[in-house]
């Protein structure tokens, strides 16, 4: 049925992963144009034999669903009735992991050619035996004959031979001198220059003589991160020149397949909007490689924070996304917490990125028995060949294992396996393959171990794994993690979620109705955001805090102003206005925000967030403003409605009795063992106010959740609210 929708009404968020591509969707009811209708899409992020970009083919997909008309593959699409597209993306990621990114140049100040593999002298593994140090990402360096020092010094013995020449005119009579590197086949640089965060005129000079020779991608370190420290901001530039072509060509072939009001008309057309690495949604011209790292997890961190916080009550929650190879953990307490400094495969990266720590325990996880030992992860059987019971000859994995206990339940679960690609999971492979496991565990000590207590072992090692990071994230900053809520969602998160929560003392879990495509969910609920930073270098004291705040005023209406430009009015700016301070004499700076804007006490927050940091301060010390940053933020919705937990309060439930279940399985749990009539419940055939006891399976079209003995879960509006006994 073709239905009537509006011009720029429909909005697509995709977050293009690793294996899937997952879409969610919303347009006007045509029944009732005053409410707004949800579809979700999720296919394989490569299929090449079906179609060349995944999102572009989602898209295709969703409009052909909403406008009811017919749209073949691979035609190019009309975007007039769509209003915006927002992305998060892993290809910068992957690049990096996979160092499958871009040949660049590194340009620096003559002296420091050696200067980013020397690095900081950090030893992460001070112990091993074999150190490898990871390969710099840039494939040459041309050394600059330049130097910025004090007036009247230089530090160049052959400053006259090396110096550039001006005519009358100001035009550049002799330029800087270096290798021929466009002749080369070199389309992209990286410009470090000493002291160029405090004058980056020079290296505007060769980033403009770049551009007008040729070159497609110029990464000038200042005009990416004006912060001081050479080394960090030096790495910085080169992964930008690294990550950003290979982003470019990506985004050059997703534009391709839509009509050309697309890429060049965020006015009069359909807007394109990005996840950056920070959270915050930024346009097609401020989105780079170095601002995508974190595009694809960043999404699942603003759909469970957005979603599970509550002004009122504040409640902090944790994170818990549970893919295939790996967990993100985060923690959101009303504000995102913003690293500045990150280390991704080997390459420390300074750009503010949400603080999430990832640890190599997810489905894919290779179990395996060493030393005496069981060990989840850190390898993992991927998604070629997969787990065992995949059937294309996997090792064994927590899938398996899940598999085995009863948790997955092959009748619900795609049928995708196989060489025809048509056949369920292979129990009987996970089974053979845990049954020579079991006995040379047997062999190695004394006892005798059943079966699903070896299984169920490895499931207990996986779950200490995936708590390591939130203790991480807690315990180790001074949180008591037992206060939290725990906010689980990926492919795995249900399945896991109820025995993390117990190993933590944690008492509440919220597993969103869309938990399975948060990452895109979490797109739909960005904000727009805008920053600019100076660097400041000066004593914070009485006498200098009015320029501070002159300079900070001055950054943002600069913010507000751009933010305008971008469409957003005066009611839905919000700026935080942020110092990097630190102790004179000390090398860690904190990025200090005050609790609002008219509490201009920087001293006694920064006093607060280094105590609550490292558990002392320097009351001795002066501090030090190293930089002064405003971050514009431009918000996108009014309200998301009641929370959770207001509607729980208000909620009349009713017990489901287990004669309602879809089906009984047996599933093997802790402290209890095998519970042969376990019920099986379908989440799409459950109501609002429905409560379910522990134990039981609940299962919709993409996910698992395995509900313990002693646990309680309520059915929301937009959640399931799950809470477990004190014992």
């Amino acid at each position: 049925m073709v239905h009537s929708i509006p011009d720029r009404s429909i909005r697509i968020c995709a977050d293009r992963g690793g294996t899937f591509c997952d879409l969610h969707a919303s347009y006007p009811d045509p029944e009732n144009p005053e409410e707004r209708k949800e579809i979700v899409v999720k296919l394989l992020s490569q299929d090449p034999g079906n179609y060349s970009d995944a999102p572009t083919e989602g898209i295709r997909r969703v409009l052909e669903t909403i406008t009811g008309q017919k749209i073949p593959r691979n035609s190019v699409l009309k975007t007039d009735k769509i209003d915006y597209i927002r992305l998060s993306t892993t290809v910068a990621t992957n690049a990096l992991l996979e160092r499958k990114g871009h040949k660049h140049a590194l340009l620096i100040t003559r002296g420091f050619k050696d200067l980013l593999l020397i690095g900081n002298q950090s030893r992460p593994k001070i112990f091993d035996l074999n150190i490898r140090r990871p390969s710099p990402l840039y494939s040459t360096v041309v050394e600059v004959d330049e130097r910025v020092t004090l007036v009247g010094y230089t530090s160049d013995p052959q400053a006259e031979e090396h110096a550039i020449l001006f005519d009358q005119d100001g035009n550049m009579k002799k330029a800087y001198t270096g290798k021929g590197l466009y002749d080369e086949g070199y389309r992209s640089c990286a410009i470090v220059l000493v002291h160029s965060y405090t004058f980056p005129d020079h290296e505007r000079l060769v980033g403009d003589l770049a551009r007008s020779i040729g070159f497609t991608q110029v990464s000038e370190s200042a005009q990416l991160l004006p912060m001081i420290k050479m080394v960090p901001r030096g790495v910085s530039s080169t992964a930008d020149a690294y990550l950003t072509p290979i982003l470019s060509d990506y985004l050059d072939g997703f534009f391709k397949g839509f009509d050309e009001k697309l890429k060049g008309g965020h006015v009069s057309g359909a807007r394109v909007e990005f996840m950056g690495s920070d959270g915050g949604l930024v346009d097609l011209d401020n989105f780079s490689g170095l601002k995508s790292i974190l595009s694809g997890p960043a999404g699942g961190v603003v759909g469970y924070a957005l979603t599970s916080w509550d002004p009122n009550k504040k409640y902090p929650i944790i994170g818990l996304d549970v893919g295939g190879t790996s967990t993100d953990v985060s923690r959101f307490d009303g504000r995102y917490e913003v690293v500045y400094e990150t280390t991704t495969a080997g390459v420390t990266i300074q750009s503010p990125q949400l603080d999430i720590n990832t640890v190599a325990a997810g489905g894919g996880s290779c179990l395996t028995f060493r030393n005496g030992l069981f060990l989840a992860g850190p390898e993992s059987a991927a998604a070629e060949p997969g787990p065992a019971c995949y059937r294309k000859g996997g090792p064994l994995a927590v899938t398996d294992a899940n598999l085995l206990l009863g948790r997955l339940i092959p009748d619900y679960f795609p049928k995708i396996f196989g060489k025809s690609e048509k056949e369920p999971l292979d129990v009987e492979a996970s089974r053979a393959a845990f049954e020579k496991l079991v006995e040379e565990i047997n062999a190695s000590h004394d006892g005798e171990l059943s079966l699903d207590e070896v299984v169920y072992g490895f499931i207990k090692v996986a779950n200490e794994t995936m708590c390591r990071p939130i203790r991480a994230l807690t315990e180790a900053r001074g949180h008591a993690t037992s206060k939290h809520i725990l906010a689980t969602f990926g492919g795995a998160g249900g399945q896991h979620a109820c025995e993390i929560a117990s190993l933590l003392g944690i008492r509440t879990i919220l597993i969103h109705r869309y938990s399975s495509i948060l990452s895109a969910y979490g797109l739909a609920l960005a904000d727009r955001v805008y920053e600019l930073q100076e660097p400041c270098s000066t004593f914070y004291t009485a006498k200098n805090k009015a320029s501070l705040i002159e300079r900070l005023d001055k950054l943002t209406n600069d913010v507000k102003t751009e933010l305008k430009r971008q469409g957003f009015e005066e009611k839905n700016i919000r700026v935080e206005r942020m110092l990097n301070m630190r102790f004179e004499g000390t090398d860690t700076a904190l990025m200090v925000l005050t609790e609002s804007n008219e509490n201009d006490d920087y001293e006694a927050a920064f006093y607060q967030a280094y105590r609550s940091e490292f558990g002392f301060v320097l009351e001795t010390k002066s501090i030090i403003v190293d930089d002064i940053k405003v971050r514009g933020i431009g918000k996108t919705f009014d309200s998301l409605g009641e929370s959770v937990y207001s509607e729980i309060d208000r909620l009349s439930t009713s017990q489901v009795d287990k004669s309602k279940a879809d089906s009984t399985s047996s599933v093997y749990f802790d402290h209890v063992g095998r519970v042969d009539d376990t019920p099986v419940f379908l989440l799409d055939n459950l109501s609002v106010g429905d409560t379910l006891e522990g134990p039981a399976m609940i299962i919709d079209q993409t996910q698992t959740i395995v509900l313990v003995p002693g646990a309680c879960a309520v059915l929301t509006s937009k959640h399931l609210y799950i809470t477990l006994n004190s014992s």
